[in-house]
């Protein structure tokens, strides 16, 4: 039955030498890869108007100038970020940038960044979309958490069948979006230019005397949350088809200009319209309203925004797994992020970045608000360690032209920084918890690094002098009474060893009688041991017999134990049967030297 549902969500196993089918071409390529950077715009405007109306509605026009300035750094990410694809092709982003420049911490730390905002990444889109819905329908808001939840449901499945299948569904919506936001944009100019926009702007360059350059710094850093999502394709190169550096650098610019005209469009719209951040209605939504009405088309701009922030989170689910793989490569995350699912992506990446932003949806009550400041956090540490990285190598490697690749990162480098520092001095309240969060995650880098280590040194051999020793075998076998099951397992014993010992653990002095009378009777060769157990533990009594048979046998013989354990025809027919072989099995695996194994009996009915 699960393997018939697992099916029809996910579709039938491909070849692995499928896998180049599995590449993206530009035009898909965008619609995935870019889908979290061209979702900001929705909300990229009015983070930077929550700031500015703290100060009054007249201090809302210095939302022009700050969108511009992100503007700037935009152009600055989007040029330094091209430098990083053609130099590492191979993908990884800053993590890889890092690695070969700054070294293992830093590398790390550049890591664990993305690795929590792609997680962010899909709990923020999901939050955000769910703002939309309620926009336009009221009614829904006591429902968003459940909202919200769905929706990386679908996502989630959707990425399980293939980057390929994902990318033809998804690219639709993601393309109306940018035609929706155009539309709006360009009905809104004409609608402000022809004297339809009743309500009035704030003077524009009017001095504001509450407005501090602590405001102003604070509502910058809350606009470059729109900029979130521009480091994806470089983390993304492999998913591209060949050739890849190329296409990724062309659909990275492609972004830029996109990103750029829709999100200083939506600015000034909100500027001329007036429009004042309201809890129950987005940004967007305002001006959409005051662009059409709530006619037809007002809803198809909200419905096609609100799906657009749900598959914002479809960044993340291209690029995490990439990344959980690159790291799982060098040791620092588990193996099973390694492995490929029956669709050729990597399952268990997906499945992981889907459980934990499901949670942070649920902890953080599915509010966007309480989510964006952490999430920008997470996108501008790496930011600024990959454009430290790349500076590094122009130095180190002085290449052709380095001198203006140097420049254009350095500019990065410093402009990400200071962004950084800002979020950090501005919103520390809201974003603390990185700094506890992100030393964890490097701690527990370094010990899955270490144990792998380890691992690997306690299993090399030297294949010149290692060689298998030859040993006897003393098998024990726990018997809880004369079957079929039994009778199955001293079958089986007695192929591998003469020596074989049977173990009773009675309860009671009347139990103990009859199995040894009922064993003799049987007489097949096998002595039977007899202990009692006083407080009616089975696993006790034989622990301290295994451990005397150990202290004698160990040097000249290996010691197994073979548990028998019958298999019932139906699932379900287990929960009818004590587990007591399952609980054996669960504390004899931990001996050192003690070998166990189970031997099964299937019921036929």
């Amino acid at each position: 039955m699960l393997s018939k549902v697992k099916r029809i969500l996910i579709g039938r196993p491909r070849k692995s030498t499928a896998l180049e089918e599995e590449k993206l071409n530009k035009l898909k390529a965008l619609a995935i890869l870019s889908s979290d950077a061209l979702s900001s715009v929705a909300y990229g405007t009015e983070q930077i108007l929550l700031v500015l109306i703290t100060a009054g509605f007249a201090a809302l026009w210095y939302s022009i100038p700050i969108s511009i300035a992100v503007l700037g750094l935009l152009v600055i990410l989007i040029l330094s970020y091209r430098q990083t694809i053609f130099s590492y092709p191979g993908g990884g982003g800053a993590y890889i940038v890092a690695q070969d420049n700054l070294g293992r911490a830093p590398s790390l730390i550049a890591g664990g960044s993305l690795l929590v905002d792609y997680i962010l990444t899909v709990a923020v889109s999901s939050s955000a979309g769910t703002d939309a819905i309620t926009s336009a329908f009221p009614s829904l808001h006591d429902h968003r958490i459940s909202i919200a939840l769905i929706m990386i449901i679908f996502l989630t499945i959707m990425n399980l069948r293939g980057v390929t299948e994902s990318a033809s569904v998804l690219a639709l919506p993601i393309y109306l979006f940018v035609v929706a936001i155009f539309v709006l944009i360009i009905s809104g100019v004409i609608h402000y230019i022809t004297g339809g926009a009743h309500a009035a702007a704030p003077q524009f360059g009017a001095t504001v005397s509450n407005v501090s350059l602590f405001l102003l710094l604070k509502a910058f850093s809350s606009g470059c949350s729109a900029l979130t999502g521009v480091e994806a394709v470089s983390n993304a190169i492999p998913n591209f088809r060949q050739p890849a550096a190329k296409n990724a650098a062309t659909t990275l610019m492609m972004m830029g200009l996109i990103l750029g005209c829709m999100f200083i469009g939506i600015s000034l719209l909100a500027y001329w319209y007036g429009i004042r951040p309201n809890p129950n209605e987005t940004v967007v939504s305002q001006i959409a309203n005051a662009t059409f009405g709530r006619g037809i088309i007002y809803y198809i701009i909200q419905g096609v925004t609100a799906l657009i922030l749900f598959l914002a989170a479809n960044t993340a689910y291209s690029a995490f797994p990439l990344l959980a793989f690159m790291l799982a490569k060098d040791k620092y995350m588990p193996h099973m992020f390694m492995v490929r699912g029956d669709r050729l992506g990597y399952s268990n990446g997906i499945l992981f970045l889907s459980i934990f932003s499901a949670l942070l949806v649920i902890i953080f009550g599915g509010k966007t608000q309480n989510l964006i400041p952490l999430y920008a956090v997470g996108v501008f540490i790496p930011f600024t360690l990959s454009q430290l990285g790349m500076m590094i190598r122009w130095i180190r490697l002085k290449p052709s032209g380095w001198v203006v690749k140097l420049v254009i990162n350095t500019i990065g480098m410093l402009t990400t920084l200071s962004i950084t520092l800002i979020f950090i001095f501005t919103k520390f309240s809201q974003v603390w918890f990185i700094f506890i969060f992100l030393p964890v995650v490097m701690y527990f880098f370094m010990k899955i690094s270490r144990h792998y280590k380890n691992t690997a040194e306690q299993l090399r051999i030297d294949i010149t002098k290692d060689k298998p020793m030859i040993k006897g075998n003393t098998i024990i076998i726990p018997v809880a009474g004369i079957t079929r099951v039994v009778m199955n397992t001293i079958s089986y014993a007695k192929t591998l060893s003469d020596n074989v010992v049977a173990v009773y653990v009675g309860m009671d002095d009347e139990a103990i009688r009859k199995m040894e009378q009922k064993w003799e009777e049987w007489d097949v060769g096998i002595r039977l041991v007899v202990l009692k157990s006083r407080y009616r533990s089975i696993i006790n009594p034989l622990r301290k017999f295994i451990d005397t048979v150990e202290w004698k046998k160990a040097d000249e013989d290996h010691i197994t134990v073979l548990i028998p354990q019958f298999i019932t025809k139906h699932w379900w027919e287990n929960i009818l049967h004590n587990q007591t072989s399952l609980l054996m099995r669960a504390y004899l695996i931990n001996y050192k030297d003690i070998i166990v194994t189970t031997v099964p009996f299937h019921l036929n009915k």
